[in-house]
């Protein structure tokens, strides 16, 4: 296990360090303030990740040495690729918070193992900073979820389904409903008038 955990940590770490580059990125991208603010500030705590990992490197008594991380490499292949896509903005917006996401959960799975495995081996020090670690991936993911909940993924789908001004909250025009309506009343006021037969004269 002992291996195991730091080939875990070392892949970690080079996903840390791919974060940093990435990051970036997709706050240059974005079009909300708040998003950005959002990534920037995920980027100096990515930094902190980084120097975090190699201080448990050295409570181990083991070299800061990074292994390419193929999970970290394929999420950042992937928002590049949205970045590509020639969406309106709170579309892109609402794709990078996914791309973010992505990245979050991914770290949020391998902290809670590298925790959950030091405390077993009694690392007891390390699984502290590895979770300090993780509190701090799990609290940008919920504000990644807040800020799409807020009105970014409504935006976007406005954009996709835009509503026009007559329309009711169901999306039903309302002019049409009134039509309906009025040919309703034609109707039954036409039936209500049907003419009475003449009486007959009698001769």
């Amino acid at each position: 296990m002992h291996d195991a955990f730091l080939e875990e940590l070392r892949d970690i770490y080079d996903g840390e360090k791919q974060l940093t580059k990435a990051l970036p990125k997709l706050a240059k991208m974005a079009a909300s303030d708040e998003l950005r603010s959002a990534f920037e500030s995920h980027l100096d705590q990515t930094r902190t990740h980084v120097d975090r990992l190699e201080q448990v490197f050295e409570m181990l008594d083991e070299k800061a040495r990074a292994k390419h991380c193929d999970g970290i490499a394929g999420i950042v292949q992937e928002g590049s690729a949205i970045m590509d896509q020639n969406f309106d903005e709170a579309t892109l917006d609402a794709c990078l918070i996914a791309a973010g996401q992505r990245a979050e959960h991914y770290e949020m799975a391998v902290y809670g193992t590298l925790a959950a495995w030091a405390r077993t081996m009694g690392h007891t020090d390390v699984a502290t900073l590895l979770m300090e670690t993780l509190d701090e991936e799990r609290a940008a993911d919920e504000k990644l979820t807040a800020l799409a909940e807020e009105g970014i993924n409504q935006k976007a789908a406005e954009a996709a389904h835009p509503v026009n001004e007559g329309d009711d909250e169901n999306g039903e025009d309302k002019e049409e409903e009134e039509e309906e309506e009025a040919q309703t009343g034609r109707t039954r006021r036409g039936s209500a008038t049907v003419a009475e037969p003449k009486h007959r004269s009698r001769g």
